[in-house]
């Protein structure tokens, strides 16, 4: 049985991995059950370049910011780049933004400062925000907590189940990948138990997090299936149903009408 209507809600379409093939894969997407795609960015580059997709397709929308690895570089003027951009119909969130711990590619006073300004653009634009943390769970929970009126998700979630229950109850979305196929995921698994079906997304974050029995490869919105089959395992509700459940949660978390 083939899915439908799929929204992969993390992808990274522009990144180089697909300069070869781009035009062909993002095609032949509708014809493997993918409905819809929110392109996510992690500089002010890769914000332009989702910006250019969501415009050339009309199924993908993006969401467009600074992820923690590239704070410290940023440029001066990069938040009135992202309010410029923002006024456009296509773009549905501020992200990926947040804080990485594990890499510490910019330091981590930058990081938060970054992150901190985003939110509150985010806040002042009305729009969502896509969350990535990473061994900084408690420092993420501390700067979302600044900013009550910003709901948002946090993709790739790796987190533990009462994190999740922290984040549910902020008002936060929460997106799974395809780590939760691989062998050594039983926390992630435990998180989802406690995610109800209307609070859970479902995305890719390709060309990375390649599910189970695509490891190794390069990921696509095409392999999401597996990643369903998964969740709905855990959930106990039929693939389709789950892929319905997302992508209204998707919809309605990032304001968009298919």
């Amino acid at each position: 049985m083939q899915l439908t209507g799929i929204f992969d809600s993390h992808a990274h379409y522009d990144d180089p991995k697909f300069e070869e093939d781009r035009e062909d894969l993002i095609s032949s997407l509708s014809s493997n059950g993918i409905r819809a795609v929110l392109n996510a960015s992690s500089d002010m580059e890769t914000s332009r370049n989702s910006f250019q997709l969501a415009h050339r397709y009309p199924f993908f929308w993006c969401a467009v910011g600074v992820h923690p690895h590239e704070a410290e570089g940023v440029a001066e003027n990069y938040l009135e780049e992202l309010t410029q951009m923002s006024q456009d119909d296509r773009v549905v969130a501020i992200g990926e933004i947040g804080l990485d711990y594990h890499y510490d590619l910019s330091p981590r006073d930058i990081q938060k400062n970054v992150f901190r300004q985003q939110m509150e653009l985010a806040k002042q634009l009305h729009l969502p925000v896509v969350i990535h943390s990473r061994e900084a769970t408690q420092d993420t929970l501390e700067v979302l907590n600044e900013f009550p009126e910003v709901t948002g998700v946090v993709h790739c979630f790796s987190g533990s189940a009462e994190t999740a229950k922290q984040l549910l109850n902020m008002g936060y979305y929460i997106g799974f990948t395809g780590v939760i196929t691989f062998k050594n995921a039983k926390k992630t698994v435990s998180a989802a138990e406690v995610v109800p079906l209307d609070r859970m997304l479902i995305e890719t974050d390709c060309p990375y997090m390649a599910p189970v029995p695509c490891r190794g490869k390069r990921c696509d919105s095409t392999m999401l299936p597996y990643t369903v089959e998964k969740l709905a395992e855990v959930k106990q509700v039929s693939p389709q149903e789950l892929v319905d459940h997302a992508r209204e949660n998707t919809c309605r978390l990032f304001g968009i009408s298919l």
